[in-house]
């Protein structure tokens, strides 16, 4: 089980980013892309077959997982994410400072 899913609210812990907060857009093995993070430009050529204009692009590139945080409410900041197995096998995230559900 991952710590991080695709639309939770994480907080960048390291790089230029540091400190940002956003949302996961997308989680591809041990990274993850999140929304207004890691903006970079990308210089594309035309597709005419697929409609797509050439020129510079600004979008999210991923960063490692590593390099992110889950980002409580309750306290305001980020917070690691430990697992919990419950009676019946089923695994649940927990905050390991405060021991509370993240999915709750």
């Amino acid at each position: 089980m991952n710590r991080i899913k695709k639309g939770d609210q994480v907080v960048v812990t390291a790089g230029k980013d540091k400190g940002k907060k956003g949302d996961v857009v997308r989680v591809a093995g041990d990274k993850v892309v999140v929304s207004n993070v890691n903006i970079v430009k990308r210089h594309t050529k035309p597709n005419p077959q697929l409609g797509q204009p050439g020129g510079v692009i600004e979008r999210e590139a991923p960063i490692h997982i590593s390099n992110v945080m889950l980002f409580n409410p309750a306290t305001g900041k980020g917070e690691r994410v430990g697992i919990k197995v419950l009676e019946d096998g089923r695994k649940l995230r927990v905050f390991r400072s405060s021991g509370e559900a993240v999915d709750a």
